[in-house]
């Protein structure tokens, strides 16, 4: 049974004659009765009686007719509801993506996301480093937030944020008057680090060559938990320098770059390459891409050709 099946049965209902159903189908009156009798075989029942000249539906035939006609305004209600999706794209993005990301990029992604689409719900993933990319090649989210660079074939990758990672400081510490700190520089100083992701890393190699005299106070697993207790002088630590912005503008924290070359990390987004992207799906990559390119305009480069801009940390 297919649904040209069931539009040629319910034209010969609606015009009482094969050969008129014939014409409007376009088929010859032969072609229109072989499928009736296909119908009528997989039904194991009798659709039409035959008077003469006149047809009518047998009591089967007043049944499947009903059903036929549901069957085919469904098909009518699904195709009018995709068509409407492409106009006025519905349904929801699941977006991977850490703390920080979560506080200083997606809220004005979101954002701007919500007025071209506001009929998408938009759902967040909070998860931590590797977390992200499995997340997405698990088909669990859509797209992820993550810290490049990612060795994964199956995945699209669009570098959309760099930033600095730089030391952390409450304002009038000793280390403040630097231009740019070593790792015995921090040795007299506790600190406190990130529980773990790719930002810990790339700071655990920083930190190789003084690793046996360091003095870890603490290990946090939140972005904002270690603003508040370096700002309380529990210790100093490490953070991309768009996290701690606003604090430094208004005098609570001073931060130094690290040396011998600034720690410059990237943000970049991820989706798997043989993902369908919706019109939405596509949407919000156009907005991550135009916010990318905003923030790189107004903010000034750091080593020539990186640009400073809102990022989620690892």
């Amino acid at each position: 049974m297919d649904l040209d099946q069931l539009h040629t049965f319910l034209e010969i209902v609606r015009l009482k004659s094969f050969s008129k159903a014939a014409q409007t189908c376009y088929r010859t009156q032969p072609a229109i009765s072989a499928q009736i009798r296909q119908l009528e075989q997989e039904l194991n029942a009798s659709l039409f009686e035959r008077l003469g000249t006149r047809i009518q539906l047998t009591p089967a035939g007043r049944i499947f007719c009903e059903y036929a006609e549901q069957i085919l305004e469904l098909r009518r209600r699904s195709q009018d509801a995709i068509n409407e999706l492409d106009r006025v794209p519905r349904g929801e993005l699941v977006i991977a993506a850490n703390e920080a990301t979560c506080i200083y990029v997606l809220p004005q992604v979101f954002s701007e996301f919500k007025k071209l689409f506001p009929n998408v719900q938009l759902l967040v993933d909070r998860s931590y480093g590797g977390h992200v990319v499995e997340a997405v090649i698990d088909n669990l989210a859509d797209f992820g937030f993550t810290q490049l660079p990612v060795q994964e074939k199956r995945l699209q990758v669009l570098p959309v944020f760099s930033d600095e990672i730089r030391l952390l400081i409450p304002a009038g510490h000793p280390l403040e008057g630097l231009e740019e700190v070593r790792p015995a520089d921090v040795v007299p100083y506790p600190l406190l680090l990130p529980k773990g992701g790719s930002t810990r890393s790339r700071i655990n190699q920083w930190l190789e060559p003084v690793e046996d005299n360091l003095q870890i106070s603490m290990e946090l697993d939140s972005t904002e938990m270690i603003k508040r207790f370096v700002l309380a002088g529990l210790g100093i630590s490490f953070m991309a320098a768009s996290h701690f912005e606003e604090g430094v503008k208004n005098g609570q924290f001073a931060s130094v770059s690290l040396a011998p070359e600034p720690l410059i990390r990237r943000l970049g987004l991820i989706y798997r390459k043989d993902k369908a992207l919706s019109k939405a799906g596509l949407g919000f990559i156009q907005v991550v891409t135009e916010q990318a390119r905003r923030l790189a305009g107004k903010e000034p480069a750091n080593n020539g050709d990186h640009a400073e801009a809102l990022a989620g940390a690892e």
